[in-house]
């Protein structure tokens, strides 16, 4: 099957009726008799229409398939209650005890290693072709050893551009979204020494091959559906073999989701949404407004609602803080064994900067006006402000003083129209 596509323009969204359509073209009836479907989705962290899309194919295929069931994709976020999750999938407690009676809810659990399932390793010598010359090692590859109780899997999600890939979506609902962690920490600390900026919003980078290449381990058919989203709805859907649906859905967000500007801003109020319950994922307001943020500025992530730094590695940031690339490449031997991915969240938000003879200096200074006390922002070498203080529109409408305001930072990209060297 090839891609079959829907989108639109002038600022309209997919109906529900469109979205069906390309589900019945996609997942033929008789295709699906008495096979076990999973579909994998997201979490509650990314915007889309995901519970449009989970009806269409459960009225689809759900009167024929011997299992029709969802596993969340949480890469190594905290586990959904069964309240977040019918949120997530756009049903009531009564339709999840009444028509989707049947459907099982499954968490991924990362941590878990009697879940996974080693499906081979990536050897050092492809890695090193992949990655550009940057690592050679050999990358073993976990996953979810549910996956193969199934006959099909079917991947739900939306792109976005994505500070570790390039672009999110696609395999990625696989690598991390239900792997193990080894190669999550891998590909994660690649993608940081690459650094933020020259990854996001760049559709072929080596972390996509690496993601890739570990999608084609796992040896179960696949069908994607890859949503380009604006607000709550869809400008674009893409239903086909994973790489190809993902490929024309980057194409489309680079359209839709990226917003240039003329020049760099000196101070960023970036609005977090409550979706990001913890600076783990608020730290997307950094990474998608790094490129604009001019040199010796201050982007403040603005999150009154978010009161912890990260529940799974929390423990891992708050002993190494927050730091550029170099402060921990040139100390490699004292950083190495803590867990890579950790290491790379903290670059991906401290952002660029230098490290010599001891000293560190950032390019620009992220402050943080959350919960999390001052006294935890300076342990973590993060600047501080309290909430209370800010009104977000004191900062509106200032663009021409180089103050920008960002309502719902965390998934539009913004670029400048002539980009640094760094960028």
């Amino acid at each position: 099957m090839g891609e079959i596509s829907k989108k639109v323009s002038d600022g309209r969204l997919l109906t529900a009726e469109q979205a069906h359509e390309v589900v019945a073209k996609a997942m033929p009836e008789e295709d699906y008799r008495n096979s076990k479907v999973l579909i994998i989705v997201p979490d509650g962290t990314r915007t889309a229409p995901v519970g449009m899309l989970f009806k269409a194919v459960h009225e689809q295929v759900g009167g024929v398939t011997a299992a029709l069931d969802v596993m969340i994709a949480l890469g190594t976020h905290q586990p959904m209650n069964e309240e977040a999750i019918e949120h997530r999938l756009e049903i009531t407690h009564d339709e999840r005890t009444g028509p989707y009676a049947t459907v099982q809810f499954f968490n991924h659990a990362w941590d878990d290693p009697s879940a996974l399932r080693n499906i081979g390793t990536i050897p050092a010598q492809e890695i090193g072709d992949l990655s550009g010359g940057l690592f050679e090692m050999d990358v073993p590859i976990e996953v979810n050893a549910a996956l193969f109780d199934y006959d099909q899997i079917i991947i739900v999600g939306p792109v976005f551009p994505h500070e570790v890939v390039g672009f999110s979506g696609g395999n990625k609902y696989l690598f991390p979204g239900v792997a193990g962690p080894e190669v999550l920490h891998f590909f994660h600390w690649l993608a940081s020494v690459i650094t933020t900026p020259k990854i996001i919003g760049h559709k072929w980078t080596p972390v996509r091959k690496v993601v890739d290449r570990a999608g084609s381990m796992v040896k179960i058919p696949k069908l994607a559906f890859c949503m380009v989203v604006e607000s709550n709805g869809m400008s674009g859907l893409f239903a086909g073999p994973v790489e190809e649906a993902w490929s024309s859905a980057a194409d489309l967000s680079a359209e839709r989701h990226i917003r240039i500007e003329p020049k760099p801003f000196h101070t960023i109020l970036a609005c977090a949404p409550e979706m990001y319950d913890e600076l783990w994922t608020a730290g997307k307001c950094m990474y998608k407004l790094e490129p604009v943020l001019a040199d010796d500025g201050e982007l403040i992530i603005y999150a009154p609602h978010i009161r912890e730094v990260c529940i799974a590695h929390g423990e891992t940031i708050e002993s190494v803080g927050y730091h550029c690339r170099d402060y921990f490449l040139k100390q490699w031997d004292r950083f190495k064994d803590k867990p890579w991915g950790a290491l790379a969240h903290c670059v991906h938000v401290k952002g660029l900067g230098t490290y010599e003879n001891g000293v560190e200096t950032a390019r620009a200074e992220v402050t943080l006006a959350t919960q999390i006390p001052e006294a935890k922002c300076r342990q973590i070498n993060l600047g501080y402000r309290d909430p209370a203080t800010i009104n977000p529109d004191d900062y509106a409408n200032r663009e021409d003083e180089g103050v920008l305001l960002v309502p719902h930072a965390g998934e539009r990209l913004y670029r400048l129209a002539n980009p640094p060297g760094w960028a």
